[in-house]
């Protein structure tokens, strides 16, 4: 299996009139979807339908379920089995510092290289943290703060699927807890046993993280278009033909 994210600040079409224009940030299009009451056959309705349309035109992928979660439910699922372990991989010595994390939310962040255990609202602060001013540790801003979040979300399937929290009544109580009304999916009740089995049967270490501004890999950059500071393919703003050709190899 492989994770890839999306930066927020990525260019695309959004195939209608959205509140910014027809072309904008991605991070418009889940509300340019529920202002226009999208519809269209084979996706959802809503903001969940046009964001999984524009994701599969631009990145060839077919979106075949969705699962939307609010920062509660994460920051709970992540407390209910205990906390989780990430590996804090920074370019500077010193680590992680993210002074713009409010006392309120358990800021500022400050996190040392190396393997962390951390619990729900260290996890939440770092899944938001960015290279803001007066911070270090993350000088490629949003690529960095998403691989933390794949990181971080093979950490909980692998802590939610472990024996201690499978026979653990309060822990699996907890995580229906941090679900309830804080996660929206398109999965019915009889696929999500099938779903379970499934992700069972793939070890994380076979998990990749996709990064596509890696070097590596180098189909995304950041630029700027109408004065804004964008994400954009090194190919060109809207070619989105080199990525899909690369999942397209991926999936192959």
């Amino acid at each position: 299996a492989f994770t890839v994210s999306i930066p927020r600040d990525l260019w695309v079409d959004y195939g209608r009139a959205c509140m910014s224009g027809l072309q904008g940030k991605i991070n418009v299009v889940y509300q340019c979807g529920k202002d226009t009451e999208f519809k269209e056959a084979g996706y959802p309705e809503g903001g969940m339908g046009l964001l999984s349309k524009v994701v599969s035109d631009n990145f060839g992928l077919k979106i075949h379920y969705y699962g939307k979660l609010n920062y509660t439910a994460f920051k709970k699922a992540v407390d209910a089995v205990g906390g989780i372990e990430v590996k804090i991989d920074s370019d500077d010595p010193r680590g992680i510092y993210d002074p713009n994390i409010a006392p309120v939310d358990g800021g500022p962040l400050k996190l040392e290289n190396g393997v962390q255990k951390i619990n729900g609202e260290t996890a939440l602060a770092l899944a938001r943290s960015r290279n803001s001013a007066g911070g270090y540790g993350m000088s490629r801003g949003d690529f960095d703060r998403t691989n933390y979040q794949q990181q971080m979300v093979v950490a909980l399937k692998d802590k939610a699927l472990s024996a201690g929290t499978l026979v653990n009544p309060a822990k699996i109580g907890g995580l229906f807890d941090a679900a309830g009304d804080n996660v929206k999916t398109d999965f019915k009740t009889g696929e999500l046993r099938r779903l379970y089995d499934l992700s069972k049967l793939i070890d994380s270490n076979n998990i990749k993280t996709i990064d596509l501004a890696s070097e590596e890999i180098n189909l995304l950059t950041t630029g700027a278009y109408g004065g804004q500071s964008i994400v954009q393919p090194v190919a060109g703003i809207l070619v989105f033909s080199e990525i899909q050709n690369y999942f397209k190899r991926l999936t192959s």
